[in-house]
């Protein structure tokens, strides 16, 4: 006889996408992801319109993660969803339809933690970094240093203080006039311009601690100051403005995780999160990795954004310890690791 083979469906929607994810026994078998385009004319995203985006697309979405994944709902071990961080109308969405599904089939319910599961998304594919590993989370709402244990065992060493670095690259992004999301317009641009050609401030905070609300001032009243002399100043230096900010932001990023790497004498390195995929992010770690003999995990770009695979690992490693979910269970906005 075999062994069985527990299946678990994840639902992930913390801000702006619709995903569900089937795994078995930890091997992820899809990842189907349902992305919100409604929030671009608003310079940002609209949590009321989210939540009603998530309603029209989560059945439609976990269908399409059964279909593809060849299993009907009656033969799931258990039903996971993110229970936080994120927006609360969103998260709801999220949290009522596994609830919902989980009652219906009698299968056990995972709560999952989004941060934890970005961390995570690591085990998805190989290379799979071993225990303790340091992980730098950078998203639109997170800037941490992890230290990974274990897989359920997290402690947060360091984090921002104020914006979160993708908060840093989307409203620098806002100043210089570029659509939202602009972080990914930055990384784009920057790859023509020079880094050094203007120089912004490096924040310095005590301990492994970020602060990223400084250099988006320093850019405004910089800005502020060469349009007054040229109102074609932005247009005219675009690439070199775009290169300049990244080059500071990641700075700030390298700085710390040099410093909390020499701290814990850890070389298994890891970053996660929506801004991991930044190319100049990507190119600096590798940089660092060589030089400083670490061994550098970056998960594929589509495990780097809010994905249900991520969700789905994570609620793979709670499975295996029995970790489960009461129907009492509540979205949470704000969620510690």
């Amino acid at each position: 006889m075999g062994t069985k083979t527990n299946y678990i469906l994840a639902i992930e929607s913390s801000c702006d996408e619709t995903s569900a994810s089937v795994i078995a026994n930890g091997k992820v078998l899809n990842n189907i992801i349902a992305t919100q385009s409604v929030h671009e004319k608003y310079g940002g995203v609209v949590p009321e319109l989210a939540s009603r985006a998530h309603q029209e697309n989560i059945v439609p979405v976990v269908q399409e993660a059964l279909d593809s994944a060849s299993i009907s709902k009656s033969e799931l071990s258990a039903i996971a969803f993110t229970r936080g961080p994120g927006l609360m109308g969103a998260l709801l969405v999220g949290v009522s339809f596994a609830k919902a599904m989980a009652q219906a089939l009698d299968i056990p319910l995972i709560e999952v933690n989004h941060m934890q599961a970005h961390v995570l998304a690591h085990f998805i594919e190989d290379p799979k970094p071993t225990f303790p590993f340091l992980c730098l989370t950078v998203s639109g709402g997170h800037t941490q240093l992890v230290k990974v244990n274990s897989a359920l065992d997290m402690q947060v060493i360091g984090e921002t203080r104020d914006d979160a670095v993708g908060e840093a690259f989307d409203k620098t992004a806002k100043l210089l006039g570029l659509p939202y999301p602009g972080g990914p317009l930055i990384d784009k641009y920057a790859k023509e311009g020079n880094p050094k050609a203007f120089d912004f401030p490096v924040t310095r905070m005590p301990n492994l601690d970020f602060s990223f609300s400084g250099i988006k001032t320093a850019v405004l009243y910089f800005l502020k100051e060469q349009l007054q002399g040229n109102p074609d100043f932005i247009q005219e230096n675009l690439f070199d403005l775009c290169a300049s900010i990244q080059y500071t932001l990641i700075e700030m990023l390298r700085i710390k995780l040099v410093q909390a790497a020499k701290e814990t004498g850890i070389r298994q390195i890891a970053i996660a999160g929506g801004v991991s995929a930044n190319s100049g992010l990507r190119k600096t770690l590798e940089l660092e990795a060589k030089k400083r003999n670490w061994e550098l995990f970056i998960p594929k770009f589509e495990y780097c954004t809010d994905n249900a695979a991520m969700i789905a690992m994570a609620a793979h490693f709670k499975y295996l310890e029995g970790e489960f979910s009461s129907l009492e269970v509540t979205p949470l906005a704000k969620m510690k690791i």
